[in-house]
């Protein structure tokens, strides 16, 4: 089970970005996804969980509060890859962003806690200067 995450970047407060995880090993529509971040200093924190679009979990997607709006979870089936697409990004969102799973098909909680994942990846480096 791997996942890699990338697409992060340095950018400019207002700019967009999507960042990409991509599975490999396993099918990654089957389980739930999830992002975090870890701004310098601070603990990781829950961004975004997408549900396996089976069925039963039909595709939930959870926000964190502080980018409701500005952030969009999808999924590329076809890529094996979950995108999140960060619109007018502000200096608070500088952080590590991860992807993680823990291999099953629902989100853990719409709190998005951190130890409830198992399977990370190495995470990737967003910038926003103001």
């Amino acid at each position: 089970v791997q996942l890699q995450a990338s697409g992060g970047g340095l950018v400019q407060a207002g700019d967009s970005l999507r960042l990409s995880c991509a599975a490999s090993g396993f099918t990654l529509d089957r389980y739930a996804i999830a992002w975090f971040r870890q701004a310098p200093g601070k603990e990781r924190e829950g961004v975004s969980c997408i549900a396996s679009s089976d069925g039963r979990y039909g595709g939930t997607i959870y926000y964190a509060d502080f980018v409701r709006g500005r952030f969009a979870i999808s999924r590329d089936n076809a890529k094996n890859t979950v995108y999140l697409q960060m619109n007018n990004l502000g200096s608070g969102d500088t952080a590590v962003y991860y992807c993680a799973t823990d291999m099953i098909g629902a989100c853990r909680s719409s709190d998005l806690i951190e130890d409830e994942y198992n399977y990370w990846g190495q995470g990737t480096q967003v910038t926003v200067s103001s």
